[in-house]
């Protein structure tokens, strides 16, 4: 048996003693991914990065006898740190852990003192970028595993993949998990860190994931800027032609996406889930973002609000060009207007038809005859948990009330991660535990992002807690 006050002594002396100290040195390395950074491997960053990592791993590995590390590199692509760890149990097939090493760009709007590469210590919280997503990941689940071997608690063989790609959208991973098939086997359980929780007082089980279709739309009614007073109500507005394409996709008053074949069915199991989180989390769903005063949300029914993000397709624009800004702009009717479009899509849409869709949506008919072009970039499927099988859900209760002093919650997410759509069809037995530290106002991806240390040492004693019941659910 598990001895739970051991493990919170053993979990918490290593984040201190040595997982924070880590981390502190990781948020300063700028290893972007490489849609933001295409001169990465020339940058060495990303090098830097793995090298801290593996430093820190075979300090641990040396309390895991039989465990192993290989720095992964093929050809062209980001390197990918793999490690197997020996079954001390009789479960004689595998666990898959996951996580990832690269980070999003700086962003704009860090708080004074504040940056993404300068860590920063305040109280609980760790600033910085990456930290929350998604550098703590390899530190939680080696030191999950060396709490058992402190205790002698058995478990199955473990695999752990880091890889460098995610922010990219993993589009390095299933070349590296196929040149490793053979040695990552079929698990069983796939544990991936890198979700996000709905507070920080329990819990949260990841049940879906949104896809993604980023793509870019142009609008173009000019060869060359002309004065404005010259050629308004004579020549059509490129912003003008953009906002009217765009109605064709959004309901403006209401932020609804128009075609039917955007969106899916939504399971009953998850709608109720969806109540149950809304209840939990109430105002919160909403009250943890930095809304400007008087800013109001979407809907006033929470539950539609957590089905919003997690089950309904949403559009954001996510860049702009083709006008300068206002201090510099003069009378000018601009020759285009081009904007960088990013469409959430539910978790069981078949995310590989809708660049086609929406290439035809917006392209077809132009109003004044402008030329628009649509450039649809790879889109990413979402995904929906397989059910939980009762020992799963029965370690997740235990486990929760273990670390946390309450139930887990159960709720989808409304980002995605490429990795889990893959791993799902490529092992549909396999149980799934999809958790994270990103919490309110952790604020991944944004200014100001950081890493809820008291989260990241629970979810570390959450995961020893699975890998022992996985275990000790094996047939003897």
């Amino acid at each position: 048996m598990l001895d739970g006050a051991k493990l919170k002594a053993f979990v918490d002396q290593s984040w201190g003693d040595s997982i924070v100290p880590a981390l502190v040195d990781y948020i300063k390395i700028p290893n972007k991914s490489p849609a933001f950074d295409p001169d990465w491997a020339a940058h060495g960053y990303m090098d830097d990065a793995v090298a801290l990592f593996e430093a820190w791993a075979r300090r641990c590995l040396a309390g895991l006898p039989g465990a192993t590390l290989d720095i992964v590199r093929l050809p062209g692509r980001t390197p990918l740190m793999f490690f197997e760890v020996p079954a001390t149990g009789k479960a004689a097939d595998t666990v898959l852990l996951y996580g990832h090493l690269d980070k999003q760009p700086e962003m704009v709007g860090w708080a004074d003192g504040y940056g993404p590469w300068l860590p920063r210590l305040e109280g609980d919280k760790l600033y910085g970028r990456g930290g929350a997503d998604d550098g703590y990941a390899m530190f939680g689940a080696l030191t999950a595993l060396a709490a058992l071997r402190a205790q002698q608690v058995p478990h199955a063989r473990c695999v752990i993949v880091i890889e460098a790609c995610e922010e990219s959208g993993s589009a390095d991973l299933p070349f590296y998990i196929d040149h490793l098939g053979d040695r990552i086997g079929r698990p069983s359980l796939v544990v991936c860190l890198d979700s996000g929780c709905g507070n920080y007082d329990q819990l949260w089980m990841t049940t879906s994931l949104r896809g993604v279709a980023p793509g870019t739309l142009t609008v173009e009614v000019l060869r060359e800027g002309v004065h404005s007073g010259d050629a308004s109500g004579v020549v059509p507005s490129s912003f003008r032609i953009f906002r009217q394409l765009l109605s064709r996709l959004e309901d403006e008053a209401t932020g609804a996406i128009r075609p039917a074949a955007l969106y899916a069915q939504v399971p009953a199991e998850r709608v109720e889930q969806a109540k149950r989180a809304a209840a939990a989390l109430g105002d919160t769903l909403y009250t943890k973002f930095p809304l400007v005063d008087g800013t109001r949300p979407m809907d006033e029914d929470p539950t539609e609000l957590v089905l919003n993000r997690t089950w309904r397709p949403q559009l954001a624009l996510t860049g702009f060009d083709g006008a300068p800004t206002p201090r510099d702009a003069g009378n000018v009717l601009l020759p285009y207007t081009t904007g960088k479009l990013s469409l959430r899509l539910p978790p069981t849409l078949d995310a590989k038809t809708v660049g086609a869709i929406l290439k035809q949506l917006l392209e077809a008919d132009p109003p004044y005859g402008a030329k628009v072009t649509y450039t649809p970039q790879t889109a990413s499927a979402g995904w929906n948990a397989p059910a939980l099988a009762p020992w799963l859900e029965a370690a997740l209760a235990r486990a929760s009330a273990a670390a946390f002093g309450a139930p887990p919650a159960y709720m989808g997410e409304g980002g995605s991660i490429p990795f889990m759509a893959m791993l799902g069809a490529k092992f549909p037995a396999a149980q799934f535990v999809v958790t994270g530290v990103l919490g309110p106002q952790s604020n991944a991806h944004g200014p100001n992002e950081f890493l809820h240390l008291p989260t990241g040492r629970r979810l570390t004693q959450v995961i020893a807690q699975v890998l022992a019941d996985h275990d000790a659910r094996a047939v003897p």
